[in-house]
């Protein structure tokens, strides 16, 4: 087979999104599929929507453009405030848009009276992580003004922490988004349909049974793809933490000194190499580098110990094993390995499915997806 190479188990994903769907609609959240590791890949898509998502999130315009393209009717929202530049493709292609500033709603709005649309907002509230966000203390100042804002439904406000900087979404947080949603409600008289509390980071706490707060919708991709909790690195329980496996193909594997030798300075990344290991062991090179991973973010069998990484040359050490030129290794990666490796045009990404799958149409699972729509997965 071609390598380098990802190996995508949609049925793992199909389950690890179908146990999170279940456990959380337990504690009435509803769960938006984010596919945007995956820059919006169809087949990815169809699987979060069959397991019982409620609808796909991305962070890129395109992305939605190029489900849509592959025929994905569902419900989709842009996870990022829109660029003014591509306003008409957000109300053409997105339901939703999460946003933050009145200068892009007032932009979306001119979008949608072109087309005759009226276009969701969700309004993201800073809450101390500072990536997005609204500052609580001028919430009501800023619905008051987009409220008047034509063709636009204020829908929702939502939250994002432990992305920037590694705020915990704990029980504090979400009481406080809670209260923020309580008030706009009693303030201007309107439900709000979603208080949307974070990313994979929240599930955790969401399925703690503390006190019941208003979030009712998280966005999960790292979750459901990884089996992994963002925050704490940990495995999820119940959940497949290999549904994706990254494959490298061996091109020099050679006994080597453990030290490098001569005049030492920075390598080509900035890096001073410090090693006080003495004697020889395999080294092995692989064809894959920094242009396509985050070497930092790979996990391979015991035996195996990342080195380092060059643009296209990533070293292994295999101790006193060597390792066939032509043979492969393969690894698990991290959220941000994962992030580059999609985005690489030189690795290969394979989707494989057991042919006999099928979906029940009347699974509990899921019963709100069309029987037409789920014979299209994937």
């Amino acid at each position: 087979m071609t390598a380098p190479r990802l190996e995508v188990d949609l049925e793992k994903i199909f389950q690890n999104t179908s146990v999170l769907v279940t456990s959380l609609r337990a504690r009435n959240i509803s769960v938006t599929g984010v596919t945007k590791a995956f820059m919006g890949e169809p087949r990815l898509a169809r699987a979060l929507l069959a397991a019982g998502v409620i609808g796909i999130g991305d962070s890129r315009i395109e992305n939605i453009e190029a489900m849509r393209a592959a025929g994905i009717t569902a419900p989709m929202t842009l996870i990022r405030s829109p660029m003014q530049s591509q306003v008409d493709r957000v109300v053409e292609h997105a339901d939703i848009s999460f946003n933050t500033e009145l200068d892009v709603l007032n932009a979306l709005s001119i979008a949608a009276r072109k087309t005759r649309k009226r276009h969701g907002v969700v309004l993201m509230v800073e809450m101390g992580d500072l990536r997005e966000g609204i500052m609580p203390e001028d919430l009501e100042q800023f619905v008051r003004a987009a409220r008047h804002i034509p063709n636009i439904d204020l829908i929702g406000i939502g939250a994002n922490l432990a992305c920037q900087n590694g705020v915990s979404p704990d029980s504090e947080k979400m009481s406080e988004l809670s209260h923020l949603a309580e008030f706009l409600e009693t303030t201007f008289g309107f439900v709000l349909e979603i208080v949307t509390g974070g990313n994979s980071s929240n599930i955790q706490g969401s399925l703690s049974g503390g006190e019941k707060d208003r979030i009712n919708n998280l966005r999960l991709g790292e979750a459901i793809l990884l089996g992994l909790d963002p925050f704490s690195r940990q495995p999820i329980e119940g959940l497949f933490t290999n549904a994706i496996s990254l494959v490298a193909e061996v091109i020099e594997a050679k006994a080597k000194p453990l030290a490098p030798w001569g005049n030492i300075g920075q390598s080509a990344f900035g890096k001073s190499p410090v090693s006080e290991r003495e004697g020889n062991a395999f080294q092995t090179i692989l064809a894959l580098g920094r242009q396509d991973i985050d070497p930092d973010g790979l996990t391979g069998t015991p035996e195996i110990k990342v080195l380092g990484a060059s643009s296209d040359h990533l070293i292994v050490e295999t101790g006193s094993r060597r390792l066939a030129v032509g043979s492969e290794i393969t690894f698990k990666l991290n959220y941000s390995a994962l992030l580059r490796a999609v985005t690489s045009p030189f690795i290969t990404k394979t989707y494989s499915l057991p042919k006999n799958r099928r979906i029940p149409e009347n699974s509990e699972v899921c019963t709100h997806r069309t029987a037409e729509e789920l014979h299209k997965w994937p």
